[in-house]
């Protein structure tokens, strides 16, 4: 009976082990068919249709995909860096005499206009020399006048004429020295603009060529930049760029590059460029940084969805859909951006449609249905841009 107990229970797992064979192993109906075992256990063979079509897949039918429409986009190399912005002049204003202040014309900070008098020194001793010279032109002229009348009756000589005017020219000359002398008196502005922080009062004695002040006009920021050489060929005089001050990085500006320097720096490899910025609302100042950042617009290439690139041992290439059938087509990554890869390839061009979905089971020439067009991934005429 023990015996006849594990001879049964043997057939019972031999008969559950070759129904799980027969169930879940696809080979195994072919195999038993051939042995005529099929016909012993009593199962009905299934003929199974495992012809191909020419381009299908197993199974016969087109395999469904989701593909994407080719783009295109200008490829643009965006070149950054920081600037340091200065006035668009910027004057130092010194004594050109020694002097003590009588009147001080500004405050610090305020702003002054071109010839306008910012500080007049003591002038007592220039203005009563410039009155004696004046009298001497006058005594010179009227001796002249009687030198002429004599000379015209002949009363007196040539000589005596010439020196009469040689002492006139001088008394002239002594009149626009005795002016001169006042006007150092007085310290002019240069040009227009703002005055910056003063440490003078009425009272101060100033000695020739001591600092007074700066006048600043700050109507228009210059900002010297470095550009690395390759940029040399495509940068010029008039292009805009981009600025944003780096203390309020919030507030973007446009410029116009003003100079571009002729020598590259051996060094750094680098090119000195001079850009200009409006400051209409005054709110940039000399001193500032600024993130300047140049534009340059290059040649037109291939956008495809990133779902579309595949990779072989060959290098990468996507599954481009011709006459309802899957074609393998190599392509070179030119970038790569978040929503877009730009790409360039020979036969690939804008409007053909790339598959980004369903590609597990395609081979060359296998025949698709598209069901569906991806729109978001495709672009056309936007621009992508690199910073190196």
């Amino acid at each position: 009976m023990k015996a006849l107990r594990q001879i049964v229970i043997m057939i019972a797992v031999l008969a559950a082990g070759l129904y799980v064979w027969i169930a879940y192993v696809p080979a195994a109906r072919p195999l038993l068919e051939r042995t005529g075992l099929l016909d012993l256990l009593g199962i009905e063979a299934v003929q199974e249709d495992t012809a191909t079509p020419s381009g299908g897949r197993p199974g016969g039918g087109a395999a469904s995909v989701i593909a994407a429409t080719v783009g295109e986009m200008v490829r643009e190399d965006r070149i950054s860096a920081i600037g340091d912005g200065r006035a668009l002049r910027s004057v130092t204003v010194r004594s050109s005499a020694i002097g003590v202040i009588t009147q001080l014309e500004l405050d610090a900070g305020s702003y002054v206009e071109q010839g306008a008098v910012l500080v007049r020194l003591q002038d007592e001793e220039e203005t009563i020399a410039l009155e004696q010279a004046r009298i001497e032109l006058e005594d010179a002229r009227a001796e002249e006048v009687r030198i002429k009348q004599l000379q015209s009756s002949g009363a007196t000589t040539t000589v005596r004429l010439r020196e009469t005017e040689l002492a006139l020219r001088s008394a002239e000359l002594a009149v626009r020295q005795a002016e001169f002398d006042l006007s150092q008196r007085q310290i002019i502005a240069p040009i227009s603009g703002w005055v910056g922080i003063i440490d003078l009062q009425e009272g101060d004695r100033v000695n020739a060529q001591d600092v007074l002040m700066t006048i600043t006009d700050r109507s228009e920021i210059l900002i010297d930049f470095r550009v690395p050489e390759r940029a040399v060929r495509s940068i010029a005089v008039g292009q805009t760029f981009a600025v944003a001050p780096l203390g309020f990085t919030d507030k973007k500006l446009e410029g116009e590059i003003s100079a571009i320097d002729s020598v590259v720096d051996r060094a750094s490899r680098t090119l000195l460029v001079q850009g200009r910025v409006p400051n209409d609302a005054d709110l940039l100042r000399a001193g500032m940084a600024f993130a300047v950042e140049l534009t340059f617009p290059g040649a037109p290439l291939l956008s495809i969805a990133p779902l579309a690139v595949q990779w072989s041992s060959e290098g990468p290439f996507v599954w481009v859909v011709r006459d309802s059938k899957a074609t393998q087509m190599p392509i070179e990554i030119i970038q790569r951006n978040s929503a877009e890869v730009l790409v360039s390839a020979t036969g690939l061009t804008k409007g053909d449609q790339v598959i980004t979905e369903g590609v597990q089971s395609l081979r060359e020439g296998a025949a698709v249905n598209v069901i569906a067009d991806d729109q978001s991934a495709s672009a056309e005429a936007v621009t992508a841009g690199a910073t190196p």
